[in-house]
């Protein structure tokens, strides 16, 4: 994992650890981690990548966004999917299908304060972080 970003020492500003996980030649993903810096949030890259996923972490994503919104069906690694693994995909499939492919995930998605974020758009961090 690698820390980017500046921590926020301010007076009643706690410093709030925000994970950004990606891969790291996502153009996405590089789009949201420099709102980040720029908007002095300290964040932690994990690349999905390298560190890994758990069955668990992909679930709790799925539980807070729906599967529907962090698995993405217009990526590469969909369209180069079998016509088997492309068929009848339910939560269950598609959490093993991002656990084998982690690239299926639709990057980045944001972990701050308990709370998950999936894709990148400068309105929807400005909400998050006001």
């Amino acid at each position: 994992m690698l820390a980017f970003g500046v921590q926020r020492n301010g007076p009643n500003k706690e410093n709030q650890i925000v994970t950004l996980y990606g891969i790291k030649n996502c153009d996405t993903v590089k789009k949201a981690l420099k709102w980040l810096e720029a908007n002095q949030q300290s964040v932690t890259f994990h690349d999905f990548r390298v560190d890994g996923l758990t069955q668990q972490q992909i679930e709790s994503w799925t539980e807070q966004v729906g599967w529907e919104s962090l698995f993405n069906k217009r990526s590469t690694s969909f369209r180069n999917l079998s016509d088997a693994e492309k068929a009848d995909i339910d939560q269950t499939k598609a959490i093993d299908l991002m656990l084998a492919y982690p690239t299926l995930i639709k990057r980045p998605v944001l972990e701050h304060q308990g709370k998950v974020s999936v894709g990148f758009k400068p309105a929807q961090y400005e909400e998050i972080f006001r």
